[in-house]
């Protein structure tokens, strides 16, 4: 089995960046494809952007491209999100999770496991 753990959450300025990281343990050999997701209340979880355990290919939402940056350490065991030029809509439960299909997999049913979430809070 894979476990996920994401941190680095926190409150922030509009126009401020945070920098999350998910650490895998267990059999991440197995992991093809880690996902970033957002859970804002009283909305679904969305995609936010997605990498390949091996490196390589990424993929983002549209909301985020230019801003954040996914990128991976696999000596570190580690996915990280750079965010940048936060704004407030921004603010959600983040999470990540692990999926065997492709990076351009973006449905939530598809990933599995996932971590716990870290808040990140934008203010304006």
């Amino acid at each position: 089995q894979v476990q996920l753990v994401e941190s680095g959450g926190g409150l922030v300025q509009a126009g401020g960046s945070l920098r999350l990281s998910c650490l895998a343990s267990g059999l991440t050999f197995s992991i093809n494809v880690v996902g970033w997701f957002r859970q804002a209340p009283g909305k679904e979880r969305e995609f936010v952007a997605a990498i390949r355990w091996s490196g390589g290919s990424t993929s983002y939402a549209d909301s985020v491209k230019g801003r954040f940056t996914i990128s991976q350490d696999n000596a570190k065991n580690t996915v990280y999100l750079h965010m940048n030029n936060l704004k407030p809509e921004d603010t959600a439960v983040y999470y990540c999770a692990r999926t065997p299909y492709r990076v351009s997999e973006r449905r939530v049913s598809k990933y599995d496991p996932w971590g716990q979430g870290t808040q990140v809070t934008v203010s304006s």
